[in-house]
């Protein structure tokens, strides 16, 4: 038998919060996405509307291989595909996830097209607690670091909290929040062009499992 698993998704928030970089300039945007999973690999679909201008700018193709390495390690790897707004990129990332508390993980992303050779790094961690029968409570943070032909150097961190409220067997609501900052002056001032600034989105999301 053939044995496949997914969801779909869509959900609003506040601005589309992507690396500490407000894409969406303080606007609200709704987003969506399915994702399809079948021994180890996954195909992912996931785009973001921008409710204030109505414009589709962005979809990203995601596919994922993820594997155990042994009884304390996970492995990841894929390759993204942006498109926003006609233009288009290729990403590759490699995730390693140590199976112990908080889940300490570290991602490489790659691009090998629109920016070759541009490098980004996060380091994360996460926890969940069941709350009560079909509420759990997440809780994660992370750091990052990029590197590109204007300057290498520490760039965001966040602190992000959620909750899952299981609306049914398939069906979960999951109201969340993000706290990003940047970490250092090149982020500060020259990331993406104009630079990060600290930012605080809030959002909400519908999952149908399958």
């Amino acid at each position: 038998a053939v044995e496949v698993s997914g969801d779909v998704y869509g959900g609003i928030s506040s601005m589309y919060l992507w690396r500490g970089d407000d894409l969406s300039s303080g606007k609200a945007v709704f987003q969506s996405g399915a994702d399809v999973s079948f021994k180890g690999f996954t195909l992912s679909y996931w785009s973001n509307l921008n409710l204030d201008t109505e414009q589709l700018d962005e979809t990203d193709i995601v596919i994922d291989y993820s594997t155990d390495l042994g009884e304390m390690l996970a492995l990841s790897v894929g390759d993204i595909l942006y498109s926003v707004s006609g233009a288009t990129t290729h990403e590759l990332y490699l995730g390693l996830s140590v199976k112990t508390l908080l889940e300490p993980t570290v991602t490489v992303y790659y691009d090998i097209d629109a920016a070759p050779g541009d490098l980004f790094i996060t380091a994360s961690v996460g926890h969940s607690l069941n709350l009560g029968e079909g509420l759990d409570l997440s809780l994660g943070g992370l750091i990052s670091y990029i590197d590109t032909d204007a300057f290498s150097d520490l760039h965001n961190f966040e602190l992000s909290a959620g909750l899952d409220y299981a609306i049914s067997e398939q069906l979960t609501l999951s109201p969340s929040v993000i706290y990003s900052t940047p970490l250092s002056d090149d982020s500060d001032n020259f990331a993406y062009g104009d630079g990060i600034d600290d930012e605080f989105m809030g959002g909400v999301t519908l999952t149908l499992s399958f």
